[in-house]
């Protein structure tokens, strides 16, 4: 039975079957644009995907095994003793040079006093050896003037033994006198003889005063060596921070004993932070030092950054594990292996509050560069 439509004046009633046979071919060409528009779209994307992918996308290697590094410095003592005073506290921005800790000091500051007292007696026994040295010329010199004496008093005594001797040939003088003057001469003589040796022994005694003075010049100069090791403790009683950074892993405690080597805190250069990217060998074949990356931090992931491939490790992680493989087994089971590669970050100074080593890192690396050296290469 046929239902007529109500429609304004004038029009002509239609039935509803009528209705439905022209409302179907609307939806079905609806439908179709609509299928068309989509497909455009996809084949565009697709197309613009491709062309990404041909010119970008298939130069760029990524990974998430990727983390923040940074060359921490583990500070320890290098005296023992008792932790008197700790100038820093957990996680306190330090500068180089700044103290961190302190050891007591009264031992070494005694042991300087008593280098600083044997330095003293060192320079005492040098001065002693020198005015003894000083002294023993003027000895020399009257020693050689007795000799000089003493050969005039010779030369004198002969004279006199040559006119007693003519006189008593002649029968002008007597033979006492002749053995007096004789005497006087043999005397004479003995002592030129006793007085060169006086100075040839105070001539010899002076290499013995030149080799005390440089023994006691030796000690001085040992003595002023340890001067400089008790100073060199004395100052190492209170550790410094060779770097700028930040401290963490502070284990020290007050009235601690520590000994040399122990570790007390590490200090964290955190504005010289730089990342270490883990990739598969069968990524690496095309990178290159200095080829441009992209970085993604987990916790700061609106955070863009950029880096530079800086190096490459000289061996796969497993060949630096505690435990290296050993791969001439029968049990043999191939594994992809992962190349550490250092990028060198390029991020603002106070980039985000925990900005600091150990932070998982996502990194792509472009290697377009270096595959069109090596495809121009290859085509040479």
């Amino acid at each position: 039975m046929n239902v007529a439509v109500l429609k304004k004046p004038g029009d002509n009633p239609v039935s509803a079957g009528e209705a439905a046979v022209v409302a179907v071919p609307r939806k079905r060409r609806r439908t179709r644009m609509l299928l068309g528009v989509m497909a455009v779209l996809v084949v565009a994307s697709g197309g613009v995907y491709g062309r990404y992918w041909y010119l970008v996308g298939r130069f760029i290697e990524s990974t998430n095994n990727a983390y923040l590094r940074a060359d921490q410095v583990a500070m320890a003592p290098r005296v023992s003793g008792q932790v008197s005073d700790i100038y820093v506290r957990d996680n306190e921005d330090v500068v180089a040079g700044q103290a961190l800790v302190k050891i007591d000091s009264r031992r070494y500051e005694m042991a300087e006093r008593q280098a600083k007292a044997t330095v003293d007696a060192r320079e005492a026994d040098v001065a002693k050896s020198e005015a003894d040295l000083r002294q023993q010329d003027a000895v020399i010199a009257q020693a050689a003037a007795d000799v000089e004496t003493a050969r005039v008093n010779s030369d004198l005594a002969q004279k006199e033994n040559d006119r007693s001797a003519a006189l008593a040939v002649r029968g002008f003088a007597t033979q006492q006198k002749n053995e007096q003057t004789e005497s006087a001469l043999a005397q004479a003589r003995s002592t030129v003889n006793l007085k060169q040796a006086a100075l040839d022994a105070a001539r010899q005694q002076v290499a013995t005063l030149k080799a005390e003075l440089a023994q006691a010049e030796a000690q001085l100069a040992g003595a002023k060596e340890s001067l400089s090791q008790a100073e060199i403790d004395l100052s190492d009683t209170v550790v410094r921070s060779p770097i700028a950074g930040r401290v963490g892993d502070r284990t020290v405690q007050l009235g601690q004993f520590a000994q040399p080597g122990t570790k007390l805190l590490t200090v964290v250069p955190t504005g010289q932070i730089y990342l270490v990217a883990n990739f598969k060998e069968t990524q690496v074949e095309k990178m290159r030092p200095g080829q441009p990356a992209e970085i993604s931090v987990d916790a700061y992931p609106n955070l863009p950054l950029r880096g530079t491939v800086e190096s490459f490790a000289p061996g796969t992680g497993a060949q630096f594990a505690l435990l290296p493989p050993e791969n001439a087994t029968g049990n043999f089971t191939k594994i992809v292996q992962r190349v550490p590669v250092r990028i060198r970050l390029a991020a603002p100074e106070n980039a985000a509050p925990a900005f600091v080593p150990g932070l998982s890192i996502e990194v792509s690396v472009n290697t377009k560069q270096a595959a069109s050296v090596h495809t121009a290469g290859d085509a040479q």
